[in-house]
């Protein structure tokens, strides 16, 4: 599986595979790129990533974490979306925040993924920014914009961004 599965945008892919040999996955990431960039298979991978109990290079592909994960049935990765056509809401975070202190059911890391995090009113920003700098150690981010200006200044500070470009037509169709 590794990190091939996304089209284009090399320098992230050298950049964590740099970090899941050396330091680590970071807890928090934005995910932010045009619509068709590779957001959700970038999200996918980082999150099998997180959980992936197999060899290195990670996500390995080969083991039942990254199976499941890949089945979207792994029961330490939770998306995090509104209701159809709405925003997220202030409550939906504060579930989020409480599911959060429950320690992962079979991996080393809990993994949510925030879908359309920009529309996160500021008051759902501010009660995700508590749980980006309090959070359980196990717990991580993955918050998935169309561009991370859409997000509060301080949400930003405390995420590393990833900004997804759109693979040209040539390198597409090679892929």
């Amino acid at each position: 599986m590794e990190w091939k599965a996304l089209a284009g945008n090399p320098a992230i892919k050298e950049r964590l595979a740099a970090q899941s040999r050396g330091r680590g996955l970071s807890h928090a990431y934005i995910l932010s790129g045009p619509p068709g960039s590779g957001k959700r298979t970038l999200a996918s991978l980082l999150s099998a990533a997180m959980v992936c109990t197999g060899p290195e290079p990670r996500p390995c592909g080969t083991c039942p974490a990254c199976h499941k994960a890949e089945a979207g049935i792994h029961p330490d990765i939770i998306t995090v979306e509104g209701e159809k056509g709405k925003d997220l809401t202030v409550a939906q975070i504060r579930q989020m925040r409480a599911d959060a202190y429950i320690r992962p059911n079979e991996g080393a890391r809990k993994v949510y993924l925030i879908q359309n995090a920009g529309t996160m009113n500021a008051s759902a920003q501010n009660a995700m920014l508590k749980l980006l700098e309090e959070g359980p150690p196990y717990a991580a981010f993955l918050l998935l914009a169309e561009s991370e200006n859409e997000l509060l200044p301080t949400v930003r500070s405390r995420c590393e961004v990833l900004r997804l470009a759109p693979v040209d037509r040539r390198e597409g169709e090679a892929w």
